[in-house]
């Protein structure tokens, strides 16, 4: 029997492990994304291309944001992002240099968090995954990405990936 586009349906759980810096929660995500067609031609502008995919919040229901969570002390940033975003957003792919850091104060308690962001490049999307159940997802624009994005820090790491992939030579993408 071959076992083909297969992921773990068990998604870590636990704070055990959960790494922290100076009292702040370490938390670390990506922004999946994939480009329509097979490039973007001299007459085509990234905006047309470029789609972001967005998952629903798990508990409170309300807006969309993209995969994260915690980064535990027995993984590497890069691999702890790639879990997330298996795990929450059923995607796997290369994950790419940092977008950034944020610091930030959580929507539901008094913590505060430090949240590392990267570009997910696409290459495969599963049809079942640990957190089907409990989270929706969909291939958005850059805009509409913004629109419902619930968390600043998120939208502004999506600018720095807009910023980077327009000044990447169009070869490459």
């Amino acid at each position: 029997m071959e076992l083909k586009n297969v992921v773990s349906m068990v998604a870590r759980r636990g704070r055990q492990l959960q790494r922290y810096n100076h009292g702040q929660r370490q938390v670390v995500g990506c922004i999946p994304y994939r480009i329509k067609g097979s490039k973007i031609g001299s007459d085509m502008k990234l905006e047309d291309t470029l789609e972001v995919l967005v998952i629903s919040a798990q508990r409170k229901g309300k807006g969309m944001l993209f995969p994260k969570g915690g980064w535990e002390s027995d993984e590497s940033i890069e691999k702890a992002a790639l879990r997330e975003s298996l795990e929450e957003a059923g995607v796997f792919g290369t994950v790419e240099g940092v977008l950034g850091k944020w610091c930030f104060k959580s929507k539901g308690n008094d913590a505060y968090y430090e949240g590392h962001m990267f570009p997910l490049l696409v290459k495969e999307q599963f049809d079942f995954w640990p957190e089907k159940d409990i989270r929706q997802r969909v291939w958005v624009s850059v805009p509409k990405a913004k629109e419902v994005c619930q968390y600043s820090w998120m939208r502004e790491a999506l600018d720095v990936l807009v910023t980077r992939l327009e000044s990447t030579p169009s070869s490459n993408l």
